[in-house]
């Protein structure tokens, strides 16, 4: 079954001026309403690492969860994070940015790689005490662009260094937009089958030209969980291409609707939340 994440969180991260409580409030509430999988609505890291996350906190508070199907995902960066967001009942996922570039992890995070790994497992267990699902994001997970060796071996091993804290949802985000669709029809069509019990997603940046062949590479090999954000806000700030921005969900909906593959939402909610989007990004 197809899987939409909306992902106003990467949309909001990096918005360069502070998008004030309530109107992210009133934006992911309306959000709430469509009848996505999930929404990854917040972080709960530094306020000094991503301010505009900084009153994630107080948006949870003001989320209207009783009438949504919709499950929540927040990111974190660390142990504290995660013990932080694991004690709100509302949220249902906990997100980890695990890189396959040294580069990026520590520029992100603060560790190394492998550092990481040792707080992943920390992460896992307080998502098992708290009955949280861990999601791992394998950022630059199709290249990067500091210079580094990436290949397909390189992104089966982190996936199998995964295994034994049995993660379950894996995401492979192209952080950056680098990747060609042949790259992304070769990892799906290999890791899906391989690890036939992890869900593995597909976290896509793109230019308005290229969302298509990226997304269609993904589906036919087999990815059935897809993030976007409403309009293509946000994405990478490392990427080269300012054309490159989230995936936009309008255009994952539309697609799945062309293959004859239509997916239920709610769609007086949706286009109140695309009309929405534009006064929440200025």
């Amino acid at each position: 079954m197809i899987k939409i994440i909306e992902c106003p969180r990467d949309a909001m991260q990096g918005w360069p001026t502070f998008i004030p409580t309530a109107v992210k409030t009133e934006y992911l509430n309306l959000l709430l309403q469509v009848g996505f999988d999930t929404l990854d609505f917040g972080s709960f890291v530094s306020p000094q690492a991503i301010p505009q996350m900084q009153d994630t906190e107080a948006v949870l508070a003001g989320l209207d969860l009783e009438n949504s199907p919709t499950k929540l995902l927040a990111i974190v960066a660390n142990l504290r994070g995660a013990e932080q967001a694991a004690g709100f009942p509302g949220i249902t996922y906990l997100g980890f940015p695990l890189s396959l570039s040294e580069t990026f992890q520590q520029r992100n995070t603060k560790k190394s790689v492998a550092d990481a790994f040792t707080e992943l497992a920390r992460i896992q267990d307080c998502c098992t005490r708290h009955g949280k699902i861990l999601v791992v994001y394998l950022s630059m997970g199709f290249g990067n662009p500091y210079g580094e060796l990436w290949n397909r071996e390189i992104v089966l091993d982190f996936v199998q260094r995964l295994m034994p804290l049995q993660v379950s949802v894996i995401s492979l985000a192209d952080t950056s937009g680098v990747a060609e669709p042949e790259n992304i029809r070769l990892l799906f069509s290999e890791l899906v089958p391989a690890f036939s019990h992890v869900a593995f997603g597909a976290h896509l940046h793109t230019r308005p030209d290229n969302w298509e062949e990226k997304l269609s590479a993904a589906y036919v090999a087999g990815c059935q969980r897809f993030d976007g954000a409403l309009k293509g806000f946000g994405g990478c700030p490392m990427a080269s291409d300012e054309l490159v921005g989230n995936l936009a969900t309008e255009n994952i909906i539309r697609f799945f609707q062309n293959i004859n593959l239509p997916l239920k939402f709610n769609k007086i909610a949706l286009n109140a939340a695309l009309a929405q989007a534009p006064a929440v990004f200025v």
